[in-house]
């Protein structure tokens, strides 16, 4: 699994545990619903880190508690 898998996972696990619909979480973090709509298109290969954190301040959780998941540890480097 790649970073953006990991990332848009993230999301959508923690949408699901609170029982939010990613067009809800976009109106939370003051993004438009496209935006994070574009981010689950399995076409777009990046998210920028201040996409993720708006989506992090929506959720009232910190960077470091997003990403504190046993998907990012197990991430395969990216340098090749």
């Amino acid at each position: 699994m790649g970073i953006k898998d990991a990332v848009v996972q993230r999301f959508q696990t923690i949408c699901a545990e609170r029982g939010l619909r990613i067009n809800e979480l976009a109106n939370r973090s003051g993004v438009t619903p496209s935006t994070a709509y574009s981010m689950l298109d399995p076409r777009r290969r990046d998210i920028s880190i201040v996409t993720i954190k708006k989506f992090c301040d929506g959720l009232d959780m910190t960077l470091g508690e997003f990403f504190s998941a046993p998907d990012f540890d197990a991430l395969e480097q990216e340098i090749k």
